[in-house]
């Protein structure tokens, strides 16, 4: 695998992970993040010695465009949850969990 293959796995795995937001599928989102986090540590390791052309290094800007604009919208989505998690008094938070 090339440094873009792993910068395209990780896009795909930020629209899965959105696809599970939208679903309110957060079992899955978090489970996709598991496996971004494993791309970009994979990423850190390849993506230090690549050398991309001025057409790859298009390509990876408008993958990572993309991973952000995916970020923003999962964000945007977690937000109302994040806030009843935040305004639920800790003794009470496992409630929300089930």
């Amino acid at each position: 695998m090339n440094v873009l293959d792993y910068y395209r796995a990780l896009e795909q795995a930020s629209e899965r992970m959105l696809q599970a937001a939208e679903s309110d599928d957060w079992d899955r989102v978090v489970e996709l993040e598991g496996a971004c986090a494993v791309l970009i540590e994979r990423l850190r390791e390849v993506g230090t010695t690549a050398q991309l052309s001025p057409t790859e290094r298009a390509e990876k800007h408008r993958i990572m465009l993309a991973i952000l604009k995916h970020d923003a919208r999962i964000r945007a989505l977690a937000e109302p949850w994040l806030d009843l998690w935040d305004a639920t008094p800790p003794g009470s938070r496992s409630t929300l969990l089930h």
